[in-house]
């Protein structure tokens, strides 16, 4: 069930909003925790019901390893749950991956797994490994069954995330009093949701057409030009940046509504001077995984510079493999392990000193673009190959032909990149309302710790009525699109 739906936006989520009113008002709050969570469970089960125990029965063998660590500090039961959880994202994501470079190898085939991966294992999976690891070290109180079913399952971030982390969340579903349906949060909670809803079926869903027709004419064995094939690899970093960004305005929203504050899992990446700056701008949640979870145990750089860029590369190769079992993300997590490495390398080089001026930094926010668009065209092209293709056509390796017929795309992306670089981002319109739990990896400071001002802000007479027109016009688009909604990027990971 996409948020961009009808049945979500006008029929699930206020039956949701509706029956945990009763349940909260007429029972107490627990009732309303469990009235989520069956709503959230239905809301997984929507998409494929045979796969709704997968789900269920990771939630309880997690809270069965949770509940004995707490008993038992014992490092076999932290191993066991390890393994569940890997072996589980290992066969359903990886292991045709696996048999089919196998096949490739030997030249036959072996065997047709034929598996389907389920809706989101990635997100559940590394949310209940973090749990399990921090429970192992002494960094988690003991939670009732109830509220860790919920805290895995809650339907706002259970299908793209944020990767939510227990200390973030357990707290707010303890909470017997939490302020639901407030006057102070609802204003907040719908602007979010039309802000998102606007990015993703006005904004992303409307340059998707753009990148399809290039990257499809590199599928089919062609070379884009020169001049295409960069329209339609920025097309995709847009296309991609407004859909997860309207997905993660969403889900905040819709989490508000319940008194649910979720992480902070977007902020402004492309407004970024570095490429460590853009780790710590783009799904923030995620960057604090792979930090504290695969390259600080890897040795992080406690172990001298040259292990430190090698643990770089390591960790985000496998972020590049979280994403999806695939040559091109491999490639691509290691373009961005590539980069991280050179970062750093370049500030050991050229250590700066005081505020950089401005020219300075839309100077390092170009380069930095340039090379995260670099990097997504290995994360959309279907192999290796066609890559390959847009690459030759993006730096001018061969001759390439026209794709794209009209101009109107020119004057498209010049729209989109405004409001990128020049507008605030959802969270700095809605901050003094405290929407967010906001991760102590992120913050709205470049590296050298200068706030980098937006171009363009807001007064209050003029946001809310802009808000209020581009939730009507978002939500005009999903009636009229029906069942044709696009779904988000992020949901096949």
């Amino acid at each position: 069930m996409l948020f961009s739906s009808t049945e979500f936006l006008l029929m699930f989520l206020p039956a949701t909003i509706a029956g945990f009113a009763l349940a909260v008002r007429l029972i107490s709050m627990r009732a309303g925790t469990a009235w989520l969570l069956a709503c959230s469970l239905f809301f997984y089960a929507y998409w494929s019901p045979p796969l709704l125990p997968l789900l269920l029965a990771s939630i309880v063998v997690n809270f069965a390893c949770g509940r004995a660590l707490f008993r038992n500090r014992s490092r076999s039961f932290l191993v066991a749950g390890l393994i569940f959880n890997l072996g589980l994202l290992a066969y359903f994501k990886y292991a045709g991956f696996l048999v089919e470079n196998i096949e490739q190898i030997i030249g036959s085939e072996i065997v047709n797994l034929n598996i389907v991966l389920p809706l989101a294992i990635s997100f559940f999976t590394f949310q209940q490994v973090a749990y399990l690891v921090d429970v192992y070290q002494g960094k988690a109180d003991e939670p009732d069954f109830l509220n860790y079913c919920l805290f895995v399952s809650f339907f706002p971030q259970l299908i793209s995330g944020p990767i939510v982390h227990h200390s973030e969340m357990m707290p707010q579903f303890r909470q017997s009093a939490r302020k639901w349906l407030s006057r102070s949060l609802v204003p907040v909670a719908l602007g979010f949701i039309a802000i998102g809803l606007y990015k993703k079926v006005v904004l992303a869903d409307g340059l998707g057409p753009i990148a399809d027709q290039v990257f499809a004419h590199a599928a089919n064995g062609g070379i884009p030009s020169t001049g295409d094939a960069w329209v339609g690899a920025i097309a995709y970093a847009f296309q991609i940046y407004f859909d997860f960004s309207g997905y993660s305005d969403m889900a905040v929203g819709v989490a508000l509504l319940f008194g649910i504050r979720l992480p902070l899992n977007f902020n402004s990446p492309y407004k970024a001077t570095s490429i460590i700056d853009f780790w710590r701008r783009w799904h923030i949640t995620l960057s604090r995984f792979i930090r504290d979870y695969i390259y600080i145990p890897l040795g992080g750089n406690r172990k001298g510079k040259h292990r430190r860029y090698v643990n770089l590369v390591l960790a985000m190769l496998i972020g590049g493999l979280w994403h999806g079992a695939g040559w091109t993300f491999v490639v691509w997590g290691g373009c961005h392990g590539v980069f991280l490495m050179l970062n750093h390398g370049w500030r050991r080089l050229r250590p700066r000193s005081g505020a950089p001026g401005f020219m300075t930094v839309w100077t390092s926010r170009a380069v930095t673009f340039c090379l995260v668009v670099i990097a997504w065209v290995f994360f959309r092209a279907a192999d290796i190959d066609d890559a390959g293709r847009m690459l030759q056509g993006m730096f001018g390796l061969e001759p390439g032909r026209t794709v794209l017929e009209s101009g109107r795309h020119i004057l498209w992306l010049g729209l989109v990149a405004f409001i990128v670089w020049c507008t605030p981002n959802t969270w700095q319109l809605f901050r003094k309302a405290d929407p967010v739990v906001v991760p102590a990896v992120a913050g709205e400071a470049d590296e050298d710790g200068v706030v980098v001002q937006t171009v363009m802000r807001f007064r209050r007479s003029v946001m809310v009525p802009l808000i209020v027109m581009i939730g009507i016009v978002g939500l005009f688009v999903v009636i009229d699109r029906g069942n044709q909604a696009q779904r988000f990027i992020y949901m096949i990971f």
